[in-house]
Parts: C-alpha cells; structure tokens; sequence
C-alpha cells in the first residue's frame, strides 16, 4: 500500500516537469534575422571657455559624433554661447544650438550630433572672438568599449 502523500505529490511533480519544459523549449531555435547593429561612437565632451577677448573651445578638432560642450562664463557679464555649423558636407541640414544665459563664473552644456564640416561657437557679444570647431569623418563605433552608457 502507498503512503498517502505519495498521490499528492505525483500530480504537482508532473506539472512542474511540464512548465520546465515549456519555459526552456522556448529559448531554443535559431534566429537568423539578428541584426548586430554597430554601437554609435562614444560621446565626447569637449571644454569651452567664455574670456573678454575670445571663446576657447578643446578640442577644437575631432572626428563626427555626439559631443557635450561644457562652457565656462569667465567674464563679469551673462552670456549666451551659440554653437552654428558653417559648411557640412552631404547636404546636411545646417545646425544651430544654443545654451540659456550663463551667470558669471557659472557653466552651461549642451549636447549636438555632429556631422563633418565646421562650426563655429559664439556670444552675443561682438568684443568677443568666435571659436572654430573643425570635425572630421566619423569617428570609430564604441562596440567593443566596455562601460558605455
């Protein structure tokens, strides 16, 4: 004679069994229309500084990508840094950012996609001398980067 806990158990091993097999069949099979996309380059940050005499930004060459531009207002009145695109090659559209007011010994970023081609980054100010930012063909894939957002 079987214990009595024994029938209880069958049904609930069986069933367990079942959904093991459910939930790992279902993990196999081949895909053969994965796509491994190559990862965009990683961003770069580039530094820029706000005098009374000009706009510094480094480094003022580099290949095309994502950048963030970090700006330093080093003069005694707010400005606005603007940053404008001069001549882009493969009819890209032309692109314009600005930052919001920059306080005196404040900073301000903005973040842009750049093509190949040249910009320049700008105040309001006429006193103070344009920066020119020269970018080249596009910079490498971060695939193989470990750690990228």
């Amino acid at each position: 004679m079987r214990p009595p806990y024994a029938l209880r158990r069958t049904p609930w091993t069986a069933a367990g069994v079942a959904v093991a097999v459910a939930c790992g069949g279902g993990g196999c099979g081949a895909d053969d229309e994965f796509a491994n996309e190559e990862r965009s380059p990683a961003p770069l940050t580039l530094s820029a500084s706000i005098t009374r005499t000009d706009v510094t930004v480094s480094p003022s060459r580099l290949g095309a990508g994502t950048i963030e531009l970090i700006a330093s207002n080093l003069t005694s009145t707010s400005q606005r840094l603007t940053l404008r695109s001069r001549a882009l090659s493969g009819g890209v559209a032309p692109l314009e950012q600005r930052t919001g007011p920059i306080n005196p010994g404040d900073t301000a970023s903005l973040t842009a996609d750049l093509a190949q081609g040249t910009y320049r980054v700008t105040t309001g100010s006429r006193a103070i001398a344009p920066a020119t930012i020269r970018v080249g063909p596009r910079r490498r894939s971060a695939q193989d980067q470990l750690l990228q957002p």
